[in-house]
């Protein structure tokens, strides 16, 4: 990470410490790029203000392949092997019931849209075709958008394209690897449009975060000028390795971004303890139990918390955020528990998190700028394995979507009687970017704006899920 060393318990006239204040430095190294060159990105992105909306997109991804059955598609007039083993609990909607683990979203039905016909269309862990909508450019969602809106938001400077892990809401935290840790950077890959747009990754993950470093004595903090020659001595140090361009009178802008504390967003210490409490999701399981079982070592009960990291991000100026829950890969074969044990309890922690986050949001009147989105990268298969568990099913996948300004408290599509593919129009992966891109961004104004190029036809073709917008 980016470090500025000094006293800790050295303050700035702002009451906020030394330390803390200038690790912001590190929120500039995204994807290889400074503060100030991302800076200078924006910028120059600046005339293409208008087709930015003042919207944001929350990208819930359940990594592992949640089952669309257990969820919101309980089917239990299908034989036995095939419904919802948590059996169904009704829902606002006359006539519709979600899985028994959903009562919280259950009595918040007419302010979410399910699509009971979407799905992802490969039935494996390839994180890539519905985090990017399957454009021909390989590109995330989050790195599209941050390629029209821009890498940072020009007021506060926050980062347009964010990745939330449960590492990033608990410091310290070291989560075992298995396939997952290896399929996880393909949720926010740039593709073609360069690591420029890779999503910075608050953990202190990033390759960049963790081997930069700056060194300053603590009776120089004040020294302005001589915070800035630093700045400029560090850009040259990056740029002489050909991973930045940036620009000399950017250097002012970038000290008086750090200054005004855009990493304070990042640090769940400053919500309201009641806030946190509202959200905590750790009394669901124990991450103990959970990650002694090889496909679930990346599964955690810190779901809610990196919900409230994403709000905070998203009010700070943040216009895509992903967050990765982990531990969905339910084949009951001794890599997860016998006859799906731990669904229950994993689907409470995503009902209490989804729930208080939507609750919240109302609070705020952020409900209509907000877009809540729910997914996986492929269903499960309709019958239960000899495990009693279910396997890999890429012919319906779960998708839940909640604000935003879109049409929620409907059901759209319908999955046949054994739900194992859609009995309506089958909408898809192209669909759910077209949808979202239409609620971020002007895509009219995208499409003129020449200088976008592919970008522009990705996010201006397609066809949104109908009834959304």
């Amino acid at each position: 990470m980016l470090t500025f060393l000094g006293q800790q318990n050295d303050r700035t006239c702002q009451g906020v410490n030394r330390r803390e204040f200038l690790r912001i430095g590190g929120l500039g190294m995204l994807g290889g790029l400074s503060l100030p060159a991302l800076l200078q990105s924006k910028a120059q992105a600046a005339a293409a203000g208008q087709m930015v909306k003042d919207k944001s997109v929350v990208f819930l991804f359940l990594s592992g392949g949640p089952s669309h059955i257990e969820f919101f598609d309980p089917k239990m007039d299908a034989p036995a092997e095939v419904r919802s083993i948590t059996g169904e609990v009704q829902t606002k909607l006359p006539g519709i019931t979600f899985g028994g683990s959903f009562p919280k979203l259950a009595q918040m039905a007419d302010k979410i849209a399910i699509v009971r016909s979407y799905a992802s269309g490969r039935g494996d862990h390839t994180y890539l075709l519905p985090a990017s909508g399957d454009n021909a450019m390989k590109a995330t969602m989050g790195a599209l958008y941050a390629r029209v809106a821009g890498i940072n938001h020009p007021q506060t400077g926050m980062p347009n394209n964010v990745l939330i892990v449960p590492e990033a809401v608990e410091p310290g935290m070291r989560m075992q690897g298995n396939f997952e840790t290896g399929a996880l950077p393909t949720l926010t890959a740039p593709g073609d449009l360069g690591p420029s747009f890779r999503a910075f990754d608050p953990s202190g993950s990033s390759e960049i975060q963790r081997n930069m470093q700056m060194r300053i004595p603590a009776e120089r903090f004040d020294d302005r000028r001589y915070l800035l020659e630093q700045f400029d001595d560090l850009r040259r140090e990056v740029d002489n390795r050909g991973v930045l361009a940036g620009s000399d009178r950017f250097q002012q802008q970038a000290f008086d971004v750090i200054s005004r504390g855009v990493a304070q967003a990042f640090d769940l210490s400053r919500e309201d303890p009641r806030v946190v409490a509202a959200y905590d999701t750790s009394k669901f399981f124990s991450n103990a139990y959970v990650q002694s079982y090889y496909d679930m070592r990346r599964a955690s009960n810190l779901l809610g918390k990196q919900l409230l990291l994403a709000r905070r991000l998203c009010e700070a100026g943040c216009g895509f955020v992903t967050v990765s829950d982990c531990g969905w890969d339910m084949h009951a074969n001794e890599n997860s528990p016998r006859n799906m044990a731990a669904l229950p309890a994993m689907a409470g922690q995503v009902d209490h998190a989804v729930a208080a986050f939507l609750d919240d949001l109302e609070v705020r009147g952020l409900s209509d700028k907000i877009l809540l989105v729910v997914t996986g990268e492929m269903g499960r298969t309709p019958r239960r394995n000899g495990n009693g568990g279910r396997d890999h099913w890429g012919n319906l996948t779960t998708l839940l979507l909640a604000g935003g300004g879109l049409r929620m408290g409907q059901v759209i599509g319908r999955s046949d009687r054994m739900a194992s593919s859609p009995a309506t129009e089958r909408y898809g992966p192209r669909h759910l970017l077209s949808t979202i891109m239409h609620t971020l961004l002007d895509t009219g104004e995208v499409r003129v704006q020449r200088e976008l190029g592919r970008v522009a036809n990705i996010i201006s073709d397609g066809e949104p899920i109908p009834g959304l917008l």
